[in-house]
């Protein structure tokens, strides 16, 4: 937003210039220029004047687009000398061998779309990398979702019934997403098809066990500089926002490159 509106007061600047110009080039008598007159400038020439902010448009978001690229390609050097080290129990319920040499932490929240094609990316990178990834789901619920915060909790209370359960229920939701705007019923449903003992699921889902580890997830995100989902961790390498699969990649050879990562 910031960026946007930074934009938007060069732009306004430049219009002004621009108009100024115009009125010059007119050889206009006064060296006061009355909003009467830039009205007459922008009527008698507004193609040149639209194709000039159009440009500069296109130049600003280039110029932004530049420096945060730059952003990133510096914080990705960084962090292969400097991994952030996101705490892994063996508590934790983990997809893939233990002893895999990538180790990727995700920070979703289940309404987050973005989080949802993310797993497309996830999955390829398995079928690129069989054998050699482990993933560790974390959650970071957004405010603005109004479901996102009982998913995470219907998600950890059946982890500690089923790490199997738990990964079906997390596949499940992502498939189908828009099933969450039932709410918890849908929750519940979904958790009865997985056969999960639900006596038992009620007896923990919102007990301080339950949430505590929501909200340590929610700390090492902030901590790591995670203000949106999903974010990613590539052996201590932050990604922040649903990358394509190339971008992912790119971190894996800069890591072998680096002599920090052997497959």
């Amino acid at each position: 937003m910031l960026n946007e509106e930074n934009q938007l007061k060069q732009i306004l600047s430049l219009s002004a210039l621009i108009t100024t110009a115009i009125l010059i080039s007119a050889c206009s008598n006064s060296s006061k220029i009355s909003d009467e007159q830039v009205f007459k400038a922008l009527e008698k020439d507004p193609d040149r004047l639209l194709t000039v902010i159009e440009k500069a448009v296109q130049d600003a978001r280039a110029n932004d687009e530049k420096k945060q690229a730059q952003a990133i390609e510096n914080e990705i050097s960084l962090a292969i000398k400097n991994p952030l080290e996101p705490q892994i129990t063996s508590a934790q319920i983990i997809r893939g061998p233990e002893d895999a040499p990538i180790t990727i932490v995700e920070y979703s929240d289940f309404e987050c779309p973005f989080c949802s094609r993310s797993k497309a990316t996830l999955s390829a990178l398995e079928d690129k990398y069989p054998g050699k990834i482990r993933l560790v789901f974390k959650h970071l619920p957004l405010s603005f979702h109004p479901n996102a915060m009982i998913a995470a909790k219907y998600y950890e209370a059946i982890s500690l019934q089923s790490p199997t359960k738990a990964f079906e229920f997390h596949d499940r939701i992502f498939k189908n997403q828009s099933a969450l705007k039932k709410g918890e019923a849908y929750l519940a449903q979904l958790s009865e098809e997985l056969k999960v003992d639900m006596t038992k699921l009620n007896k923990v889902l919102h007990t301080s066990l339950i949430e505590e580890k929501i909200q340590a997830d929610i700390a090492e995100a902030n901590k790591f500089d995670f203000t949106g989902t999903p974010g990613f961790l590539v052996n201590g390498v932050p990604v922040k926002g649903a990358y394509p699969l190339q971008h992912f990649e790119m971190i894996i050879t800069q890591l072998q490159d680096n002599g920090k990562l052997v497959l």
